[in-house]
């Protein structure tokens, strides 16, 4: 059950609220492997106290094995996680904090990031005289053949943190955000508390400012033109106060007749939809421009609250969110790195949407690449959905999209119990042991029951690079030559289990 600390924002801890997925595991978990990262997070001798058995297994090189009682880990996990959320809190001020083992992908929530600001004459002082002195002491012992010193050596480590923790002070959170923000504290893959913060429920969001209202009282709801007593005014004109229509031109002509008055609406139209072609056939002759104007388009979008009406160019990013379809997907090494990428960007970004042109323009070529590459990369989609079957050729793009950027997958994922074993018929898992490993293997495996198979396939693939085939690479061609060419070295690989 999530820890929450929200005040009256209304999530409650309910075993409705979680995802089916979760819901699914808590049904069928028995046994939890001491390589699980719960059981990393809360350590065997917390587990053990709290009258938990684990089972090792005497036979197998580091002695693993599994914890007995998964409902007690679990609720062993969220109480720590609880406790720091509570710190988290406490410390940082934030309205509410919410734990939970696994990432909530339902949340809904806009998210800020700290962004930077001056530091103050007091805390620039220190970070010199940090730095000054930490430079001093290691160039005097850099040459030195003895080892350093142990006050020395605590010195240097106690003048790196004071760097570390000034140079953390120089991104920080609105404070509005933050008294109207939150975090989420959750089970990170490696074992470690994650700590996530800004995310804002959309009833906690500062209103958005008012229209302005033109000179002569009309503004403009929803596209749609009105006047100061709240009547629409056409596009193809207005009408008079006898209920007469007016038409654009007559509009157009009686406005030209007085001194001050703006251009009409219909000349304008005309005059911006020349400028719009000039600037069409300019930009597409000028590639650096347009890489800074794309990058602007996407990243106002990607970044930014109401960014969508903030660039030149329809273009409108989509981004499939991932988290209802792969079990802890965003509980990964690669959806922290990738997060973390895009919290970096975000910290770097200026706060009003109406800076970020500047802000682009004025990044070298090799930074506006980078920003484009990782707003290009959010919208990349290639998930095979069964009620999707029109996307063959979308398909077929991602598979040649992988072989260009070598993607190996099996840097980002591992067949396991949970992730794939679980999930297929003993004969996909013997098929899989048997392509891996050889017959011999396959067969020793054989006349188990599903969970010890499928566990002993585990085990068996650990370290081998064995992927299954939707998760495989087709090589590049200039690798292939290579490979052709050294082909003796390459006899003992039994498949190709990614581009290198």
């Amino acid at each position: 059950m999530p820890f929450s600390c929200t005040g009256s924002t209304g999530y409650e801890n309910l075993s409705h609220n979680k995802e089916p997925w979760i819901i699914r595991r808590d049904l069928t978990a028995s046994n939890v492997a001491v390589s699980d990262r719960r059981a990393v997070f809360v350590g065997a001798e917390a587990y053990t106290e709290a009258g938990g058995n684990i089972i090792r297994d005497l036979f197998t090189e580091d002695r693993g094995g599994f914890y007995e009682d998964a409902a007690l880990l679990d609720r062993l996990a969220l109480d720590r996680l609880e406790r720091t959320a509570a710190e988290v809190q406490e410390a940082e001020g934030w309205k509410w904090v919410q734990a939970y083992i696994d990432w909530p992908h339902a949340h809904g929530m806009r998210r800020t990031y700290p962004q930077m600001v001056e530091l103050s004459e007091e805390q620039e002082a220190a970070y010199g005289a940090a730095q000054e002195e930490h430079e001093r002491l290691s160039a005097e012992w850099e040459d030195a053949d003895v080892d350093l010193p142990p006050e020395v050596d605590q010195r240097l480590a106690e003048l790196e943190a004071e760097i570390e923790r000034i140079d953390g002070l120089r991104y920080a959170y609105d404070p509005d955000e933050i008294t109207r923000g939150g975090v989420f504290v959750v089970l990170n893959h490696d074992g470690e508390a994650r700590i996530e913060r800004g995310f804002i429920h959309p009833e906690d969001e500062a209103p958005a400012p008012e229209e302005d209202e033109s000179a002569d009282g009309e503004t403009v709801i929803d596209g749609v033109r009105v006047n100061g007593d709240g009547e629409i005014i056409g596009e193809d004109g207005a009408y008079d106060e006898d209920g007469n229509h007016v038409s654009a031109l007559d509009a157009e002509d009686e406005e030209a007749e007085e001194d001050g008055k703006p251009l009409s609406d219909s000349l304008i139209r005309d005059l911006t939809a020349h400028r719009t072609l000039a600037l069409r056939l300019a930009l597409g002759e000028q590639p650096d421009m347009a890489l800074i104007a794309v990058t602007h388009a996407l990243a106002a979008q990607t970044f930014y609250r109401g960014g969508g009406d903030a660039h030149a160019l329809e273009i409108r990013p989509l981004s499939a969110s991932l988290g209802g379809h792969a079990d802890g997907i965003e509980d990964t090494a690669a959806a922290k790195a990738l997060a973390d990428r895009h919290a970096g960007w975000a910290a770097d970004m200026p706060r009003d949407v109406a800076d970020l042109w500047g802000f682009i323009a004025g990044l070298d070529h090799a930074s506006v690449m980078a920003l484009f590459a990782h707003c290009a990369a959010q919208t990349v989609n290639a998930l095979k959905l069964p009620w999707e079957q029109n996307k063959r050729h979308a398909h077929a793009t991602a598979d040649r999209l992988a072989t260009a950027v070598a993607l190996d997958m099996t840097a980002h994922w591992t067949p396991t119990v949970r992730a794939y074993f679980g999930r297929v018929t003993k004969a996909q898992i013997l098929a899989a042991v048997r392509e891996a490993l050889g017959d011999e293997a396959a067969e020793q495996i054989a006349d188990k029951k599903k969970q010890e198979m499928a566990e002993a396939a585990e085990q068996l693939l650990a370290g081998t690079g064995w992927l299954p085939p939707v998760l495989r690479t087709e090589r590049p061609a200039w690798l292939a030559v290579d490979e052709q060419q050294e082909a003796p070295a390459m006899e003992d690989e039994p498949f190709a289990v990614a581009a290198e």
